[in-house]
C-alpha cells in the first residue's frame, strides 16, 4: 500500500502501520488480520480501494455472477443505441459479455447507423477491457486515454483493429472491424451510478471528435485497481492510478457531463429526457440530418 497508493503521500504510514499492528496483534491465522487491513484500506481515503476475504473473491470473480445484459438497437433516425452495464466475474464471462457485446453493437447497426448513444447510467464498474473490447469499434482506432500514478507515469491506453491495447499490448480480444469509420457521432449518457470502469469507458470518449455527453455527474471514482493477491486467496484491490483522457486531462472525482438532464424523471427543465435530448443533439450532426 506504502509503494502503489495513489494517494500514498497523504497518509501518515508511521500511524497507519502502529495502528494495523496492535489490531492484528493477537492474530494466529490469516483471518484474523482482516479487520486490520480493511481498517488500513479505509485509512487511504480515496473512496476506490477494497479488500476482498476469500469467500468474496469467489463470489465476486467466479462463474456464477448475475449481470445485466449488453442491449443494443436501432432507434428511428439511424441512431445506433448500446446499454453497457458493468461486468466482474471469471475470464469466462468476460468473453460471454464481449461476445454478446459485439453481437449487440452489429444488431445496432442495422442499417448503417449514422450516429450512437452509448447509454452508461446503469454501469457501475468491474473490468474495462471487456466493456472497451465492446465499444472498441466505435470509438474508432488510435489513443483513447490512459492511466497516471502518482509520479506521473502514464500507460497509455488504444484501440487498435476495434480492440483495446494498454501501452501497445493487447489485453486479450479479438479485432473487431469499426462501423461508421470509427468517426460516427457518439453521445455518451452518464449518471450517478455510473461508477469506476465506467468512468474510464467515459472517459476514454472524452476529446473524441463529434462526441457529447449527456445525464448527470458520475459517481467519482475514475480511478483504476490493481489486484494484490495474499497468501489465503483474499485480494488487496488497490487504488494505484487516475483516469485521463485523450487530451491528458486528468480525472479523480465526479465527471460532469457536457449537457446537465437530471430530476428523478430523468427530464432536464425543457422537458427532455436523458435519451431525447441525445438523439435530438445526433439528429443535427452531419450524417444524420
Amino acid at each position: 500500500m506504502e509503494e502503489n497508493a495513489l494517494r500514498r503521500d497523504d497518509v501518515d504510514w508511521a500511524q497507519i502501520r502502529r495502528t494495523a499492528f496492535t489490531d492484528a496483534g493477537s492474530a494466529r491465522r490469516p483471518a484474523d488480520t482482516y479487520p486490520a487491513i480493511e481498517a488500513a484500506v479505509s485509512s487511504l481515503g480515496d473512496g476506490h480501494s477494497t479488500f476482498y476475504n476469500p469467500k468474496e473473491v469467489k463470489e465476486r470473480f467466479g462463474d456464477k455472477q448475475v449481470r445485466e445484459p449488453v442491449e443494443g438497437r436501432a432507434l428511428p433516425g439511424r441512431v445506433g443505441y448500446l446499454s453497457l452495464p458493468g461486468v466482474t466475474g471469471s475470464e469466462k464471462i468476460y468473453q460471454q459479455v464481449v461476445r454478446e457485446g459485439r453481437d449487440a453493437v452489429a444488431k445496432a447497426n442495422r442499417p448503417n447507423a449514422c450516429g450512437w448513444v452509448i447509454d452508461l447510467r446503469r454501469n457501475r464498474g468491474g473490468n474495462m477491457w471487456p466493456m472497451l473490447a465492446v465499444v472498441g469499434p466505435i470509438l474508432g482506432d488510435g489513443d483513447v486515454g490512459s492511466f497516471v500514478d502518482a509520479d506521473g507515469k502514464k500507460t497509455v491506453w488504444s484501440i487498435e483493429k476495434g480492440s483495446p491495447r494498454l501501452d501497445g499490448k493487447s489485453t486479450g480480444w479479438g479485432a473487431s472491424p469499426p462501423v461508421g469509420g470509427g468517426s460516427a457521432p457518439v453521445a455518451v449518457l452518464t449518471s450517478r451510478s455510473t461508477a469506476s470502469s465506467g468512468e474510464a469507458v467515459a472517459v476514454a470518449f472524452r476529446g473524441r471528435p463529434d462526441t457529447r455527453s449527456f445525464g448527470e455527474d458520475t459517481t467519482g471514482v475514475p480511478t483504476g485497481n490493481a489486484q494484490h493477491r495474499l497468501s489465503d486467496g483474499a485480494i488487496l484491490n488497490l487504488t494505484e492510478v487516475m483516469d485521463a483522457d485523450r487530451t491528458g486531462r486528468a480525472y479523480d472525482s465526479p465527471i460532469p457531463p457536457d449537457e446537465v438532464v437530471v430530476d428523478a424523471l430523468g427530464r432536464g427543465r425543457s422537458g427532455k429526457t436523458v435519451l431525447g435530448a441525445a438523439t435530438e443533439w445526433l439528429s443535427e450532426q452531419s450524417g444524420c440530418t
